[in-house]
């Protein structure tokens, strides 16, 4: 939850509360990968540096969310979880993998890099502290 806290910035609305990460990680279909300083598995959740948060249906993962401090971010720990998290996929049996997030992310570019390809829109989708509206965007990655 420290990562979480500190790698959204709250005017997007992104973070999850600690009930939310609890509820899906209760599901048979929820998972979460963790990484360190290094993009390693840590010994310890407080030695987290970053996080992906998805879910498995049938033959489909969804990207719920992935964060990595700010403090930490331009090491490739980001590019490493998604790594991870293509191979937690795969190893699921899933054949395909999404994503959605709002239209103005900069964390577009990272998932282009990784494979990712646009393949829908939903217009007004999000809300900003200020109420805002902003589109979402829906990626899908062939695995």
């Amino acid at each position: 939850m420290a990562v979480m806290e500190s790698a959204f910035d709250p005017y997007w609305r992104e973070a999850w509360t600690r009930r939310q990460v609890e509820d899906s990680l209760s599901l048979s279909s929820g998972f979460m990968l963790l990484a360190d300083q290094n993009g390693e598995v840590p010994s310890e959740a407080a030695d987290a540096a970053g996080f992906v948060l998805a879910r498995k249906v049938l033959d489909e993962v969804e990207l719920l969310l992935i964060g990595v401090s700010p403090d930490m971010r331009g090491r490739g720990i980001g590019r490493l979880l998604l790594d991870r998290f293509f191979e937690a996929s795969r190893e699921a049996g899933a054949a395909r993998v999404f994503l959605e997030m709002r239209a103005n992310n900069d964390a577009e570019r990272v998932y282009l890099a990784a494979g990712f390809e646009p393949i829908g829109r939903r217009r007004d989708y999000y809300r900003t502290l200020d109420g805002t509206p902003i589109d979402a965007v829906t990626f899908a990655k062939s695995l």
